[in-house]
């Protein structure tokens, strides 16, 4: 069954789900997944951000491609008992500056970067949604963000 899908409903189901696969094409044309953790930064418009370093081939994989996928896990529902999917297709943006780091910095990044936002190499993905497709229980819908 088909359901209505919102920017707002998208970020209410995301908001319990720390951890995406961020998917990205390798130089050979391969996929390349890892998981990334987005913090719990849920105000969700359309924004994804994560953090890195400038010297993993996420990034190279990024400046060459900027196309990128995220998967999601987790669950819905009264009790939490339905399973929750998400594919999100969008573009990425590599951004390497301090005053953006704050604004998306919480302490759980700290022991990933004993630095924090002066981490030496320190780069933010920021993956901008295109499309969005959800899977909840038995329902379905898929929406165009540009």
């Amino acid at each position: 069954m088909m359901m209505q899908l919102t920017l707002a409903s998208l970020a209410e189901k995301m908001k319990d789900i720390d951890f995406a696969m961020l998917s990205t094409h390798a130089d050979d044309g391969q996929i390349g997944a890892r998981p990334m953790s987005n913090n719990r930064d849920v105000a969700y418009g359309g924004d994804s951000y994560y953090f890195t370093t400038e010297d993993t081939l996420m990034v190279k994989d990024i400046e060459r491609d900027p196309r990128v996928g995220l998967s999601f896990q987790g669950r819905t529902g009264l009790l939490k008992q339905n399973p929750l999917f998400i594919a999100v297709e969008g573009r990425a943006d590599l951004i390497r500056d301090r005053d953006a780091f704050e604004a998306h910095w919480n302490s759980d990044l700290q022991g990933w970067f004993e630095e924090g936002p002066d981490t030496p190499g320190l780069v933010m993905i920021r993956v901008h949604a295109e499309r969005a497709h959800v899977w909840d229980g038995e329902n379905e819908a898929e929406m165009e963000l540009g």
